[in-house]
């Protein structure tokens, strides 16, 4: 199985150039507002490398599977969380600075927590232990499409306001377009896939991108978070990185089990589905209510 080219090379590319356009809005001071008040973050980092891997877990040893889906539903919900967050938060009008911090954050982590999870599920679904490590050049591509692009696009800001403003609202449209194409695409590339899987590993994926929205969203909301961080840490929890997954599963020097790349594959299209329609109903119910709106990042 060979993974699309919407997800491996036509998504962060173009995310890259959306990123640069994200940052246009954001100011430094954002930044340090996050750093300033950790919690959101911190409730984050709970849900997305604690939580989240133990409903995984439940959810596979329900499933009864082959153990290589289960292990890449596991190495999935360790991954860090996905340029395409930030995309999305901003659409959702969240806080944008905050999904950037998280992202950067996760990223940074999954040096030892996706090993750490990896081992322990290989040794949960197959009785026996391996080696397995996520390679800094991995990483590093992570924030070269995730942070650099956006700190461009804050300098440019800080230079130049004036041009960074008329380019706000084109640069959202071209991101809500750009969603529709990629996710038009992934669904094309990703067909006979789901086809094949689809009411095993389809019915998995779906259901643990539901469970990632939820908790991503309403775990803040009841610890007193507010709509706009909320909405931003249920971006970053739920879009996770597959294109990492599917590397790490199929790389010949690191797992060099293609079956293992079939759920990130599979969850990859499913994700965009679910969080672009619990996009549409923020928006919607935001637009109705009136109220609880977040602040401007």
């Amino acid at each position: 199985m060979q993974s699309s080219m919407a997800l491996s090379i036509g998504l962060p590319a173009a995310l890259c150039i959306i990123m640069l356009g994200l940052g246009l809005s954001l100011r430094l001071s954002d930044f340090v507002r996050v750093l300033a008040r950790p919690w959101p973050v911190l409730v984050g980092l709970f849900c997305q490398i604690l939580l989240l891997p133990v409903l995984c877990f439940v959810l596979v040893s329900l499933s009864n599977l082959p153990p290589a889906i289960c292990v890449g539903m596991m190495l999935l919900a360790a991954s860090p969380g996905g340029t395409s967050a930030a995309l999305y938060t901003h659409l959702a009008r969240g806080d944008v600075a905050l999904s950037i911090s998280l992202a950067a954050v996760t990223s940074l982590l999954s040096i030892v927590t996706l090993p750490i999870i990896a081992n322990l599920s290989l040794l949960a679904f197959y009785g026996q232990d391996g080696a397995v490590r996520l390679e800094l050049r991995q990483v590093l591509q992570i924030f070269a499409i995730a942070i650099v692009p956006a700190l461009i696009g804050i300098y440019i800001h800080k230079r130049y306001p004036a041009f960074a403003e008329r380019l706000n609202r084109p640069v959202k449209l071209l991101a809500t377009l750009f969603l529709v194409v990629v996710v038009l695409i992934a669904l094309v590339g990703q067909w006979r896939l789901l086809a094949t899987w689809g009411l095993t590993v389809g019915a998995l994926a779906l259901a643990f991108s539901l469970t990632s929205v939820a908790v991503g969203y309403w775990v803040p909301r009841m610890l007193r978070i507010e709509r706009g961080q909320a909405v931003a840490l249920s971006m970053s929890i739920s879009l996770h990185n597959a294109a990492l997954v599917i590397a790490l599963a199929m790389s010949e020097h690191m797992l060099n089990n293609p079956e293992m790349a079939i759920p990130p594959a599979a969850y990859g299209v499913i994700a965009y589905v679910v969080v672009g329609v619990f996009v549409w109903r923020l928006n919607r119910g935001q637009g109705a209510a009136g109220q609880d709106a977040p602040r401007a990042a």
